[in-house]
């Protein structure tokens, strides 16, 4: 959740703001990318803190196009590019031709601007389209849902939001569907209110586990951050660094395994490593906090969003990259 908004609606400030900048200590005459650009939080800091490039991604155009304003403030040290952070090497090689870059930070998942309009369809806050895409493109939520069958359904809603009680709620889904096709958001999160009886879950909204499943399926997003690690992996110089905010489990987990596995902490040598890679098995990153670190209690109290923040970071070694295996990585997949 990149940039949140202060209470009273002040202007968006990005999570751990202070923390990945001293992570990645950007220096002048050196390229970054901020894959997840969103408001822009991060990619404004890192150029404010030194006379060095940035390259920002975002799959989302409508962050593309509000980050245009930025581009003139910059004296060309800025560029914006609409794509998925996946994609951050063949963009940097591909069209603006960078062998390396010097650092590469993720902020992962939903931005406070997206949940914010409710004509996004991410929020059970607001009633809105059942959308949830991050970009234009591709199937949106209203479309799985009202199409899925039930098993389906029960499935993402379990792996991706460790909902317990993931077959009652398709069930419940599934019924409500076969008299009406499910279109809005309220509609959904009522829904699942009433499976739950109206009751709170650990002091949360009972849908807030099926939106955060329904999302990062449509999106994709577990299988583009292992994607965007292993593409950052392969382009970072020796030296640069790796910055990335996770905000629940399931993805601060991914992150956790390919750090420790690239850094020799706990090898786990795949049959889909090249030979010269598993004799040798060099460790690419150095982990620069064993510990993630967490909002203080003052990022807290003006941005309670952040509170399930989690960063974590590393240097890259001079050693070969390791391949992409997604089996190392433990990623949840739903049984469809």
């Amino acid at each position: 959740m990149k940039d949140n908004r202060l209470k009273g609606g002040a202007p968006h400030v990005s999570v751990l703001l202070s923390e990945v900048i001293e992570c990645l200590q950007p220096r002048a005459g050196e390229t970054y990318i901020d894959g997840t650009f969103g408001a822009g939080g991060y990619t404004r800091a890192i150029l404010d803190a030194a006379d060095c490039k940035v390259l920002a991604l975002d799959r989302d155009p409508r962050a593309i196009a509000s980050g245009a304003a930025l581009l003139s403030g910059f004296n060309g040290r800025l560029t914006l590019v609409e794509a998925p952070f996946s994609s951050l090497e063949d963009v940097s090689r591909g069209r603006l031709g960078l062998d390396a870059v010097d650092g590469v930070v993720l902020d992962i998942g939903v931005s406070s601007m997206q949940l914010d309009e409710a004509e996004r369809g991410f929020s059970f806050m607001h009633d809105g389209p059942l959308d949830m895409r991050m970009s234009a493109h591709g199937e949106n939520a209203a479309d799985f849902l009202n199409t899925a069958e039930e098993f389906e359904i029960a499935n993402v809603i379990y792996t991706y939001g460790e909902e317990h009680r993931s077959r009652a709620i398709a069930r419940a889904i599934v019924k409500a569907r076969d008299v009406k096709p499910l279109s809005r958001t309220r509609e959904l999160a009522d829904l699942v209110a009433r499976v739950f009886h109206g009751r709170k879950v650990d002091g949360r909204h009972p849908a807030t586990q099926t939106f955060q499943a329904l999302r990062i399926h449509i999106n994709d997003e577990l299988g583009e951050l292992a994607r965007a690690l292993s593409a950052a992996e392969r382009l970072l110089t020796p030296g640069g660094r790796l910055v990335v905010v996770t905000f629940h489990s399931l993805e601060d987990r991914i992150v956790k395994r390919f750090l420790t596995s690239r850094s020799g902490k706990e090898i786990r040598v795949s049959r889909h490593l090249p030979e010269q890679l598993i004799k040798s098995a060099q460790p690419s990153f150095r982990i620069v906090n064993p510990r993630p670190l967490t909002p203080s209690k003052g990022e807290l109290d003006l941005n309670p969003r952040a509170r399930s923040a989690r960063l974590r970071a590393a240097i890259r070694t001079e050693a070969p990259s390791w391949p992409l295996d997604v089996n190392e990585l433990a990623l949840p997949v739903p049984q469809v």
